[in-house]
Parts: structure tokens; sequence; C-alpha cells
């Protein structure tokens, strides 16, 4: 008799199969460029409260609920700038309305993540975001 051992699931796969399964689900342009500014930046979809709030499973499909977060921003324990990216990626969506300052409080990394999100939505893939030489 041969018995096989299945690898467990580490973290990280765990985290990009969910990112995978919430694009999949996502089901217009602004819910893609959405999702994808949360699985690029990473820190935020991996937090518990964050995933509890926003995540939910429908006929066993995970998708984001972007208007339970509205009301939860600020009761979520997030830093300003985690506020600040998290509020710019709600408007993108369509939820609530943000301020373009708001990415005043973003270091380089979330900043090239909110502006490739924008370039997505406005439906150009091509647009490079990054550091000149």
């Amino acid at each position: 008799m041969t018995t096989t051992t299945v690898a467990p699931v580490t973290e990280d796969e765990e985290f990009q199969q969910l990112g995978e399964r919430l694009l999949r689900s996502a089901k217009s342009d602004r819910d893609k460029a959405g999702v994808q500014a949360l699985v690029e930046e990473e820190t935020l979809l991996a937090t518990a409260r964050v995933r509890a709030v926003l995540v939910t499973e429908a006929g066993g499909k995970p998708r984001c609920h972007w208007e339970s977060m509205l009301g939860r921003q600020y009761t979520l324990g997030l830093d300003d700038a985690s506020r600040s990216f998290l509020a710019l990626v709600l408007s993108m969506v369509g939820i609530g309305q943000t301020s373009l300052a708001a990415v005043q409080e973003l270091d380089e990394r979330r900043l090239a993540i909110i502006l490739r999100a924008i370039a997505r939505l406005a439906g150009n893939d091509t647009l490079a975001v990054g550091t000149r030489l």
C-alpha cells in the first residue's frame, strides 16, 4: 500500500489563491482594479480584520463586498497610510468619495499601486509606473 502526503498550503499560497479567486469573481472593471490593487498591496488583504469585513462567500466563491468597508474603515485599527490607501481603492470602485490629496499619506510602493490601478481602470495596461532613471 502506498501512502501519499499532501504538503500543507502555506499562507503565501493561500493568499495567492484568495487573490486569484477574488479577481475571477470581480464583476466589473472597477471591481477588478480594486481587487488587483489590494492583492498587489498585500498587507491589507492579509489582515484578518479586513478580510472578515471585506471578503464574503457566495455559492462557494469569495467576492469583495466593498459596501461593508465604507462604514468600518475607522474600526479596523489601520494606520493613516493604510486607511488612505483603502479609501482611495473604495473611491475607485465607486464606494464613497476620497480626495486625491489622500495620496500624500502613501509611501512610494502604495502610490505606484494606486497609479497602476487608475491606469488599469482607464483601460490602459501599457502605461509604465515606476522610477525613471
